[in-house]
Parts: C-alpha cells; structure tokens; sequence
C-alpha cells in the first residue's frame, strides 16, 4: 500500500477504481437499472463536481496560500515557484475549469433546463432555473476570466512570453486581481448551484 501511495498516478488509479466499484455495488445492487438518461444525468454530474472541485480548489490554494505566501518567500527560492508549481497549477486550474463548464452544460441539457437556466428563469417561473442559471453565468464569466485574461497574463508574468519588466510587473496585477475577481465570485456561484439543487 505504502508503494501505491508513494506514486500520485497509481493512488488516483485506485481511488478510480474504487469509485468504480463503489458505483458498481450501488449502481447494480440496487435492483433495476439502466443506461438512460438518468443515468448519464448522474454520471456527468459527479464528472462535474469533480472538476469543479479541482477548479475551486486551485483558485482558492492561489488566493490563500500561494498569492499570501510569496513576499514571504525568499527571492532566490521564488524561481521554483515561478517557474515549477505555478505552470503545473495554472495548467490544472485552466483544463478543469474547462471541463467544468462543459460537464456543467451537458448536465444542463441532459435535465432539460440548459435554455431556462441561461435565460435565469424568464418565462419559466424562475425559483430553480434563476438559481442555477445565476450560477451558470457566474463559471462562464470565472472561465472566460481563467482563459482570456489569467492565463494570457500569467503567461507574460512568469516568463513563458517573453515581455520587459514592466509589461511583465502589469500582467501579474492583471492576473492576481482578476483571479480575485474569480474568488469574490466563487461564494455566490457555489450558493448558486446548492440552493438549485436544494431548495427547489
């Protein structure tokens, strides 16, 4: 086990194929089932939780650990995280808020409620629809945001675009204070989501 744990592939390979047992034992036992609708509703909701806890939980180890964390840091150690840790958790954050949103809109779909939800409910009584479409644009604008304005300039932050000093000063405000947009987002679109789901 201790070799297992020792390796982050082969512990996520485990734990998926527990997941994938779990599932089987509750999916299966639980007498009849089939592959529908129903079915592929849950699946890509649990694909949608998953990311978007990956998506949020990088956002916020950005905004709570690393971004505090970095006048603190010597500057001869502070390569390491420019050029080590931030790519790989930019490369993560961006991808799952990726999948998050598509996952996010094919659970949309799968329910019926992808056009309600976009139009916040209008028209359509609102309630559940105004709740999950508020939360639905609240990730479009954070993954717009994670793609069109934080990568491009943490890109030029860290060094991946070459650009002078000022230029490069410039997009890492651009990208700290837009991943804190992203953050002062974050409580109202998770609220969003769980009362949908909840209240409703």
């Amino acid at each position: 086990m201790i070799n297992i744990l020792q390796s982050l592939s082969k512990t996520v390979h485990l734990s998926l194929v527990l997941a994938i047992l779990l599932f089987v034992g509750l999916f299966f036992g639980g007498g009849e089932w089939a592959f529908d609708r129903l079915f592929w509703s849950w699946l890509f909701r649990y694909l949608h939780v998953l990311a978007g806890i990956m998506w949020i939980g990088l956002l916020w180890y950005l905004n709570f650990v690393q971004i505090p964390s970095m006048p603190k840091i010597p500057d001869e150690q502070k390569p390491a995280i420019g050029k080590v840790i931030a790519p790989a958790v930019l490369f993560w954050f961006r991808w799952a808020a990726f999948a998050t949103i598509i996952t996010g809109l094919v659970v949309a779909y799968l329910n019926g409620y992808v056009h309600q939800a976009m139009v916040l409910g209008i028209g359509s009584g609102g309630g559940k629809y105004t709740a999950i479409g508020v939360g639905m644009w609240l990730g479009l604008i954070m993954a717009y945001n994670v793609w069109f304005i934080i990568w491009p300039n943490q890109k030029k932050a860290l060094g991946i675009v070459q650009v002078d000093q000022d230029q490069k000063a410039k997009s890492a405000k651009i990208a700290m204070l837009t991943s804190r947009v992203n953050t002062l987002l974050s409580f109202p679109m998770l609220l969003s989501m769980v009362i949908a789901q909840n209240l409703y």
